[in-house]
């Protein structure tokens, strides 16, 4: 017990130093006046691009429209149809739709998106996920917003490095989730505010011989009843100075979120969470029309008892975009704590910045019965064409080839992965 709680004192502190540094960069812009907005130095000069829709006009002979509206309301919509595996096994038909836009002026308002991303193989797994982070004008709010119905198999691993990678079991259940965050500008690019967060799984169900309660040893939301409910209300923080989230071309990004899971809120158990998370795109040129770019980020994501239901735990590929762990099979490693780092390299190979490529690398650490947090890490790593879809939304097509151990694997995405 006693180096259970140096650990999360460890956790503590190590939190504490995240909410530092959050503060301090938000003091960094605390001479500017309230009503302003941090706007980042470099910007793409969008008519020296070219994209996919330009090669698509010229073959057509599609006439180019006349010049933006100044007011910047325009929509600017991508979609991908594509197939792919599905967690669990099979085959899956995937359509993604990114929508970028704004809601005021270009010069005082951040760029709006919506994805879309719904999936089906016809027979027993599909998937409606709507996920929006909406910059209302001059960015005196921001609405972050995920909702998700689906039909979901994966497979799971046990807490920790439990086991190793050919001894998973498959999971089915089907999962609803509503997440809604509105937060308030408090100065520059820090915002503050509340949410209501939901997950709903339903018809849980172990594929194989093993009961999971069995295979985890772990007592909550394992006993595979017909549903487990997690319903309370969160405290948000966001940093955040990415004109266009959709393709950041510099600026900075942090997010705090301590969420309560109440019994009297519909909650199967009392239990609480923290998510940390930090963000930093440096730029290696001054030229504002080329990409070259190193990108990294951080997070911890800890959860504060030993009552938070099993399939809530933090874990791989389950982050709040979904988008850690290239390389690595979705919910590789789960537990009551979980650290990540990945750091990115993106490059134009053209110089109309239609073609580009990345290179990746990402640790993670998770605390476990067999292993220690911070003392045994796994390592993914790989690269990845871009394509420009979009050069309006700064949208590209992305194909990202990762390995880890065991495990290799092709992630295709609309849009950068973070």
């Amino acid at each position: 017990m006693a180096h259970y709680d140096r650990r999360h004192t460890s956790y503590t502190i190590f939190t504490l130093l995240m909410v530092s540094l959050v503060i301090h960069q938000s003091k960094l812009y605390a001479q500017r006046p309230v009503n302003e907005i941090e706007i980042t130095k470099h910007v793409a000069d969008t008519s020296k691009q070219r994209d996919l829709i330009d090669i698509g006009k010229a073959i057509l002979k599609i006439k180019p429209p006349q010049s933006v509206d100044s007011t910047g309301k325009k929509f600017y919509f991508s979609f991908l149809p594509f197939s792919t595996n599905v967690p669990g096994g099979g085959h899956a038909l995937i359509t993604s739709t990114t929508a970028g836009f704004y809601l005021g002026e270009r010069k005082s308002t951040y760029m709006s998106k919506v994805t879309f991303t719904p999936y089906t193989n016809f027979g027993k797994r599909f998937g409606l996920p709507i996920r929006s982070y909406v910059w209302l004008k001059d960015n005196t709010w921001v609405i972050d917003g995920d909702i998700r119905l689906l039909k979901y198999p994966h497979e799971t691993w046990g807490i920790g490095k439990e086991y190793h990678g050919d001894q998973q079991i498959n999971l089915d259940y089907s999962y609803f989730r509503l997440y809604q965050h509105a937060l308030k500008r408090i100065h520059g690019g820090l915002f503050m505010g509340i949410g209501y967060d939901l997950d709903y799984r339903m018809n849980i169900k172990s594929t194989g011989d093993i009961p999971l309660a069995d295979y985890t040893s772990y007592p909550y939301g394992t006993d595979l009843k017909d549903h487990t409910v997690s319903s309370g209300l969160s405290l948000n923080l966001i940093y955040d100075t990415r004109a266009n989230s959709i393709n950041t071309w510099s600026g900075n990004y942090a997010n705090l979120q301590f969420r309560v899971n109440p019994v009297f809120m519909g909650s199967d158990q009392n239990w609480k969470s923290l998510f940390v998370e930090i963000r930093r795109y440096h730029r290696l040129t001054q030229d504002p029309n080329k990409q070259n770019m190193i990108a990294v980020r951080s997070f911890f994501w800890t959860v504060f008892n030993s009552k938070a239901p099993y399939l809530d735990l933090p874990n791989l590929g389950w982050d709040p975009y979904n988008s850690s762990g290239r390389g690595f099979p979705v919910s590789r490693f789960r537990g009551k704590s979980l650290y990540y780092l990945e750091t990115e390299y993106r490059r134009d190979i053209s110089r109309n910045g239609l073609f580009g490529f990345v290179a990746f690398m990402n640790f993670t650490t998770v605390n476990g019965p067999k292993n220690s947090m911070f003392a045994d890490w796994n390592i993914g790593t790989g690269a990845g064409a871009r394509i420009k879809f979009n050069k309006n939304s700064g949208t590209n097509i992305g194909i990202d080839y990762g390995v880890s151990t065991n495990h290799r694997g092709v992630r295709l995405t609309l849009g950068e992965v973070f």
